[in-house]
């Protein structure tokens, strides 16, 4: 049994993109999923897509790579983990790289990056820092 899955999809991505792959395929969650609509919207990563194979849902993440083939992704880090969560009021929001990065934090209003958090004048859990 995995306990923390979200430092596994965390952990798959950065070591992929540090291998220079093309792809990853991770097993699918609900939030998986959202993160990584959230990780596409922000433009670090190219696509995705979800398929099932046998009872588990996979999704597929096509990595992106800059000209000169660095990945986009040059951080990822866990920030609430299962033995210490990390939550933070609506002021108190941080900012990655002084807004270079995003923060993905779950609220009351759904998984959001920082800056939709702010927007939305919402706190909740930090979940992790992509930059």
């Amino acid at each position: 049994m995995m306990t923390d899955p979200i430092a596994d999809f965390l952990t798959r991505i950065r070591n992929a993109a540090l291998a220079k792959h093309d792809k990853v395929r991770i097993p699918a969650s609900k939030l998986k999923i959202r993160m990584a609509e959230i990780l596409q919207s922000e433009g670090f990563i190219k696509a995705f897509s979800t398929l099932e194979e046998g009872p588990q849902t996979l999704i597929d993440v096509v990595l992106k790579y800059d000209d000169a083939g660095k990945p986009v992704i040059s951080g990822l880090r866990r920030v609430s983990k299962p033995g210490l969560r990390i939550y933070v009021s609506k002021d108190r929001i941080p900012k990655v790289l002084n807004g270079m990065g995003i923060s993905i934090l779950t609220t009351s209003r759904g998984l959001m990056t920082d800056r939709d958090a702010r927007k939305e004048n919402v706190g909740g859990e930090v979940i992790c820092s992509v930059w």
